[in-house]
This record gives structure tokens, sequence and C-alpha cells, in this order.
């Protein structure tokens, strides 16, 4: 079992050969309790600062996405977007109605249940993270998925309006679930940061990050390698080459 944040951090990135660091989020009920630096920016910005290895605290002050800002309960969500409009002109839902439905469906935090939110790398982190997100290319994060079932098995399901997917998707529903979650990205996050086109997210309740390493460690003795190495892919072409070479003589 690995006890430290700079150790769960190191395992992870060993295993599934992630390009950025895994983030550490923890919410903050009181203003006290404020770590790292207070910046301008929105929710999906924060972790992109994050995972290069930068800390940073967003309130309801210095926070400047108001979808975001009502995810996170620090305000309720303006007229304009409840309502469909600024959805609608943007172009990502055909009438303000099923825009109005969409937003309706959000996951948010209760309003004043916390007062800030702090984004940390999870290696530098001086805290115990209540989630961890993870963004990168889907191979990586399908591990994760199937460490979360590798003991229990079952099926996954994940929850997503391809709209706010920094601020719900990976961090309101995983919190409030206590379940994994990814997603593919949305309009916001794909604009506002520098989110590759090849990659994702998926949060992690910090409670189940232990189970889940201890899961990924167990399929990197032989699953993820032997997946990795695409042994029967490059059987069927060799097949394949030995096959159009006989046709030829």
């Amino acid at each position: 079992m690995y006890n430290t944040n700079v150790e769960k951090a190191a395992k992870l990135k060993e295993i599934l050969n992630t390009t950025s660091e895994p983030i550490a989020i923890k919410f903050l009920a009181e203003r006290s309790r404020i770590e790292g630096n207070l910046k301008r920016m929105r929710y999906c910005q924060l972790l992109m600062e994050a995972k290069k290895g930068h800390t940073y605290t967003l309130t309801e002050e210095n926070i400047t996405c108001p979808a975001a800002v009502a995810a996170l309960g620090f305000k309720p969500l303006p007229d304009k977007i409840r309502d469909g409009d600024m959805l609608q002109t943007m172009g990502l839902f055909e009438s303000k109605e099923a825009a109005s439905k969409t937003m309706r469906s959000m996951t948010r935090l209760k309003q004043g249940q916390i007062q800030a939110v702090t984004a940390a790398p999870l290696a530098k982190a001086d805290f115990t993270p209540d989630l961890v997100i993870i963004e990168d290319k889907p191979e990586k994060l399908m591990w994760i998925t199937l460490a979360t079932i590798h003991r229990g098995g079952g099926r996954l399901s994940f929850n997503t309006a391809v709209f706010q997917a920094c601020c719900v998707d990976v961090t309101t529903i995983p919190y409030l679930t206590g379940e994994v979650n990814a997603c593919l990205g949305c309009y916001g996050c794909r604009d506002s940061t520098d989110m590759a086109d090849e990659e994702c997210l998926i949060g992690i309740p910090g409670a189940k990050l232990d189970e889940i390493i201890s899961s990924l460690e167990a399929l990197s003795e032989k699953a993820i390698p032997k997946a990795r190495s695409k042994g029967i892919y490059n059987l069927y072409r060799e097949s394949g080459a030995r096959i159009e070479g006989y046709g030829e003589q």
C-alpha cells in the first residue's frame, strides 16, 4: 500500500504511462483553510494548471465561468444559461427547451456547501484529496475504469451531457455519488484549455484511490502489458502477409 500522495502519483504514472500529472482536488468548507494561489480563471483552467504542476484555489470571487460557479454551489445559475438562451445561441442545442432540459439535469453541490476548491498535482498535494482527476488518452483511462470493477465485477455506466465536463462530469458527480465517472470532454474545456483532441477525462473519488491503484498493480502484471504488446494483432498481420504471399506464388 502506498501511504503518500507522492507514492500514489508515481505509481499511477508508472502503470498508466500518463502524459500529465494526476490532479488532486480538495473542497474547502472554510475560507481560512485556503491553500495555493488565487487567480482568476475557469474551473477547467484550474485543472489545466494543476496537471502542469501548479496549485491554485478558486472561490466565488475569482472563478470566471458562471456554469461552474453554479456547479460548485457558489452562486445560482444565471437565467440566460438556466433558460437555455446562451446554449442555443452558442449552437450547442437546437432549441432553448433542449438546452434548459440539459441544464436542469446537471449535478451540482448545494449552495454554500463549500467556500473554495483547491487543485494541485497529486504528487505535490499536502492534503487528502476528495477527488483525483486524470486527463489523458482513452487507453490509459480504460485501465482505471477496469480497475474499479477488477475485484467485484459488474458493468459501469457513465454520466455526461457533453457540457460542463470538468466541473460536473468528473467533479460533482463522482464527489456526490462516490463512483468513478468518465467523459469525453465538452465545448467549454476544449475551447478554454490546452486539452488535446485525443484526450478525455476521468474523476476518481478519493476514497476509492487506494483500491484502484492496488487493482492497477494487479492488472499491470499481465493484462496491461499483454494488451499493449498487440500480440494477437501482430499474429493476424503476419498470417495475412503469409496468405497474401502464398497467393502470389
